[in-house]
C-alpha cells in the first residue's frame, strides 16, 4: 500500500475510535442562581402536597430555601443538590442555624449525576432547554406516584396534573414578568 492510503487508513482509525467522546454532548447548564420568592415556594410545596412522611429533593438548590421551608414548616425531609460550592454552603448554614440539619442537607454535586429516586417530591427552577433531558431522567429514576412540581418551564410533551399562576411582583426584577407559573407532574406507573 502506498504511503498515502496508509496515511488516511489512520486518521479513519483515529475518527472511529474518537466517535463515542464526539456523540457525548456535555450537559447543558441548567441556569443561573434565581431565588425563588418565598410565596412561590410555599405554592410550590401546597401544590406537591408536602408533608412530614416526604422526602424532597430541589434540583438547583440555591440558597436552599424549598428545603429548608419543607423540613421548618411542614416536617418532610431532604435535599437540595446544586453546582454552586458557595450557595451549598449558606444552605447548610441556614439550615444549622434553623437547628434542621436533621432533615435539611445540601450537597455540591451536578443534577445530571445525582440519583433521584428516594424523592417523593422534586422540585425544580430551571432553564427550559434542560426541560426534556430533565424529563428522561426523572422518569428513569423516579418511583410511579413520585410528585414533580415544576416553577415557570414546563416539561415538554408531558400533561401536568395541576397548574397554577401566581402573581408576585418579586419576579419582575429576575424576569420582567409578575407571574409565575407552576406544574405539577406525577410519574406514572412503569409499562
Amino acid at each position: 500500500m502506498n504511503r498515502r492510503l496508509l496515511s488516511l487508513l489512520s486518521l479513519l482509525a483515529c475518527l472511529v475510535a474518537a466517535a463515542p467522546a464526539w456523540s457525548q454532548a456535555p450537559a447543558p447548564d441548567a441556569g443561573p442562581y434565581v431565588p425563588t420568592p418565598q410565596s412561590i415556594v410555599d405554592a410550590m410545596l401546597a401544590m406537591g402536597k408536602v408533608g412530614a412522611n416526604d422526602y424532597v429533593i430541589d434540583l438547583g438548590s440555591g440558597d436552599g430555601r424549598i428545603v429548608r421551608t419543607a423540613a421548618r414548616r411542614l416536617g418532610a425531609s431532604g435535599i437540595g443538590v446544586d453546582i454552586d460550592e458557595r450557595l451549598v454552603k449558606m444552605a447548610n448554614d441556614e439550615a444549622a442555624r434553623e437547628g434542621i440539619t436533621q432533615r435539611a442537607r445540601f450537597v455540591n454535586a451536578d443534577l445530571w449525576n445525582f440519583d433521584t429516586s428516594k424523592a417523593t417530591v422534586v422540585t425544580v427552577y430551571l432553564l427550559p432547554s434542560i426541560m426534556p433531558r430533565l424529563k428522561e431522567k426523572l422518569l428513569a429514576e423516579l418511583k410511579p406516584g413520585t410528585r414533580i412540581v415544576v416553577h415557570d418551564y414546563p416539561m415538554p410533551d408531558w400533561k401536568h396534573v395541576d397548574y397554577q399562576a401566581l402573581r408576585e411582583p418579586l419576579k419582575v426584577q429576575a424576569h420582567g414578568l409578575d407571574t409565575a407559573y407552576l406544574y405539577l407532574y406525577v410519574v406514572p406507573p412503569k409499562k
